[in-house]
């Protein structure tokens, strides 16, 4: 008898601690679930106009321009 609570005591721990993954890493999760459902669909095709990805954004500021003015 003791042995069938541990397995269950173990098994509901296994499945409280998926749970909390998924809720902790889900934004994550489904894009990595998204991107993996594009590479399976066979009528995708990412050089098609329709599936274009947004304009990138810089990863850093642009650089300041030499001609800066001092006010005294």
């Amino acid at each position: 008898m003791g042995a069938i609570i541990t397995a269950v005591v173990a098994i509901a721990a296994v499945v409280l601690g998926w749970i909390t993954i998924e809720i902790a890493c889900k934004p994550c999760l489904e894009r990595g679930r998204e991107a993996i459902d594009r590479s399976l669909d066979p009528n995708y095709d990412p050089d098609s106009p329709r599936f274009t990805a947004p304009a990138a954004q810089p990863l850093l500021d642009p650089p300041a321009s030499s001609s800066t003015t001092k006010v005294v």
